[in-house]
């Protein structure tokens, strides 16, 4: 089993456990039915959303002794937002970000996770999500609106199982982008309790979503409190810009 499975796996444990015209020669075709030139070129340089994203996610250049991997979708809580209920509507924000979903209604959206010692150190997921104009400031505002109203938890649950949220706190944050924010939430599994810490970052229409774990820890009943990796923080939020 890869070692990012093994983190998206003893989550899934924890739930378990109850937890798309007219005009010129520069548009689609030109006078005489033909494709016209200009429009090819600009086409060309075309690049979609998810190229984007691509191209502004981290990888291990970026962040030196850092493993940066695709995540095993074997385990994953769900695999889309319409796959998860929340006992408190508001609170589905937070259960996205923590579950490597998409916020609001994306163009695109890309995870990694990052490890450096493996199943030692706990892992720090970076999820991207690109919008349409007002989308991101959208998706922000929801998730600013989810910390602020759930401190006292909630209970999300999908296929895989329920995974109780006991508590929710906003954590202070360096400033980033052109917004950001930080939360930290608390998890029982087999009467051990567990520290997440989750971060975003809103940079134009694009949004960072950051969200550490230690998997080992939750699979052996061991309590964890795992800090974001700030070396990925910093290195995705210079790559937004």
């Amino acid at each position: 089993m890869k070692r990012s499975a093994l983190a998206a796996s003893a989550l899934t444990v924890a739930a378990l456990a109850g937890l798309t015209a007219c005009g010129g020669g520069d548009s689609e075709t030109d006078a005489a039915g033909k494709p016209g030139t200009g429009a090819t070129a600009s086409k060309a340089e075309e690049v979609s959303p998810a190229e984007r994203l691509a191209k502004l996610m981290i990888t291990k250049a970026d962040v030196g002794e850092y493993a940066v991997e695709e995540p095993s979708d074997e385990f994953v809580f769900a695999k889309s937002p319409d796959e998860v209920t929340l006992d408190k509507k508001v609170c589905a924000p937070l259960a996205y970000a923590m579950n490597q979903l998409p916020l609001g209604a994306p163009q695109a959206d890309l995870t990694r996770v990052a490890s450096k010692d493996g199943l030692n150190g706990g892992y720090t997921y970076v999820t991207l999500t690109t919008y349409e104009d007002g989308g991101a400031k959208s998706a922000m505002t929801g998730l600013s609106k989810a910390v602020a109203s759930c401190g006292d938890g909630f209970t999300a649950k999908s296929k895989s199982g329920t995974s109780p949220y006991d508590s929710v706190t906003a954590e202070p944050t360096t400033k980033a982008g052109d917004e950001s924010l930080a939360f930290k939430s608390t998890m029982t599994v087999l009467g051990t309790t567990h520290t997440l810490h989750s971060a975003a970052v809103r940079r134009d229409d694009v949004i960072a979503v950051y969200f550490s774990v230690d998997g080992r820890a939750i699979a052996e009943s061991r309590p964890s409190d795992v800090k974001l990796a700030a070396t990925v923080v910093e290195a995705q939020n210079a790559k937004l810009g």
